[in-house]
């Protein structure tokens, strides 16, 4: 019997679909584990270098700019892992608005017309569905945002209690080590200048059930052969 050309049953249908789903769901819920884990070295790294900076007053200033560039690095990665969970937790929206949602109404119709050659075509070829940008965008704003303005506040902080202390000149405050003022100052204000031009100017990650492929035409950056 020839496998590819007999139908498929309404029960082998629904089974098939059923362990897709299940498949699907556990890829989205490991690389969400994933955007908790490089959110918790944030963590863990911001506090150390916060403790280090308090108690060595002579390296503070150096190791909260190195904190926050750091924190990039690691929010560059944690966007990386958010554009691929967002595969995969498209897909099971996908499956459960167009599949689930019609059963539990009782109902034939679904959302999407053809949806299923959108997710055949999603398996065979995926693309990703978000930019990097405003996958940036998206972790920066539920988590990172509040990692950099505790950093912001620790800098500002240490130099204004310098400041009053009258114990170094304002030049001195902001030198590390034979760099003048102006370097250290300037990659503060860049860095800080980009996260907000980032969080201003990058169009909002939409819920994947309104932006699944918005451009039939242009349906997202193909993900690398290595990473599927």
């Amino acid at each position: 019997m020839d496998f590819e050309s007999t139908p498929l049953t309404r029960t082998e249908y629904i089974t098939a679909l059923a362990h897709l789903y299940r498949g699907e769901m556990y890829r989205a819920q490991s690389w969400r584990n994933r955007l908790d884990t490089t959110t918790n070295w944030a963590i863990i790294a911001t506090a150390s270098i916060l403790t280090f900076a308090f108690n060595n007053p002579q390296y503070s200033h150096e190791t909260l700019i190195a904190g926050m560039y750091i924190n990039v690095l690691f929010l560059l990665l944690e966007a990386r892992r958010f554009r691929f969970f967002d595969v995969w937790r498209a897909r099971v929206r996908m499956i459960e608005e167009n599949f689930y949602g019609p059963i539990l109404r009782r109902a034939p119709n679904t959302s999407e017309k053809g949806w299923g050659e959108h997710v055949a075509e999603d398996l065979l070829h995926p693309k990703f569905k978000i930019s990097v940008w405003q996958a940036i965008k998206a972790r920066l704003v539920r988590n990172y945002i509040y990692v950099f303005a505790l950093l912001l506040l620790a800098w500002l902080g240490r130099i204004i209690a310098l400041t009053k202390s009258e114990t170094e000149t304002v030049d001195i405050l902001f030198q590390i080590g034979h760099l003048p003022a102006v370097i250290p100052i300037g990659m503060v204000a860049v860095l800080y200048l980009a996260l907000i031009s980032v969080v201003l100017f990058t169009p909002k990650v939409l819920p994947p059930e309104q932006c699944y492929w918005p451009d039939p035409g242009q349906m997202g950056e193909d993900i690398p052969s290595l990473d599927v």
